[in-house]
């Protein structure tokens, strides 16, 4: 699978992903919500649709809010993988 380079990375984020940063091989976003529950909800929804790409995020939850870092960990880098998952998770939180 290919990996992208900084510059590829920046250039989608800021095209496509505009809250992702790039950090260290990985993409990553912060998510806040009103309450435990619904962060807690939001990261089942994400943990589906993860579990269908078959590709799953290192993330952290700490009372409303949700950290998030994709990354393809066999690759060493961002591949289209983090890109589609991360599409997937900024519609969930858009609902």
């Amino acid at each position: 699978m290919k990996v992208f380079t900084e510059q590829e990375v920046a250039l989608f984020l800021t095209d496509h992903l505009k809250d992702w940063n790039f950090e260290k091989n990985s993409i990553t976003r912060d998510f806040k919500f009103k309450t435990f529950v619904e962060a807690f909800t939001f990261m089942t929804a994400v943990a589906f649709k993860a579990e269908k790409l078959n590709h799953h995020p290192d993330w952290s939850n700490s009372y409303n809010k949700v950290s998030i870092t994709l990354t393809n960990h066999e690759a060493k880098g961002v591949t289209q993988l983090d890109f589609d998952l991360a599409d997937m998770i900024d519609k969930l939180f858009g609902k």
